[in-house]
């Protein structure tokens, strides 16, 4: 199974609004169809905000990372965020999203992003274990903060 990031455009907008529509069933994330393509949809158009990524064969994608991107002094520019990684539940287990979480730096450091963060639950052991193994580090005097506008 392959772990190849393929950058997804405007005709991969069915593809990625069921991927992400699973992923959104899976963890209790409740966003109308309409709300879900409108956010997807300009990423698969070009906006510079952020980038999605089809994981897999680009015709029938196992899954999907959506990195979004910011500017930070304290890291010296660009910065990135993994807002959303996903692997559909029948070929977890097969080091996909390790492989994703190696190749995804390579990719962004060439483009000059200088720091990438993700958030993750506390309580999920799992998801902190292969954050991990990947190189991230919890930051444990910050705390990730949000105010829904």
């Amino acid at each position: 199974m392959s772990a190849a990031l393929h950058l997804a455009g405007p005709q991969d907008l069915g593809r990625a609004t069921a991927l992400v529509a699973a992923f959104h069933g899976e963890r209790g994330i409740v966003l109308s169809d309409e709300a879900r393509r409108g956010a997807i949809a300009p990423l698969l158009e070009g906006v510079a905000h952020g980038v999605f990524y089809l994981v897999g064969p680009a015709l029938a994608p196992i899954g999907y990372v959506v990195v979004t991107f910011g500017w930070s002094v304290e890291f010296g520019g660009m910065d990135a965020i993994v807002d959303e990684i996903y692997v559909r539940p029948a070929v977890r287990g097969r080091g996909i999203a390790s492989d994703v979480l190696a190749a995804l730096p390579r990719a962004l450091a060439g483009a000059g992003v200088k720091a990438l963060h993700l958030e993750v639950e506390r309580g999920d052991a799992a998801a902190r274990r292969l954050y991990a193994r990947a190189g991230f580090a919890a930051r444990s005097e910050y705390m990730l903060m949000s105010r829904r506008l």
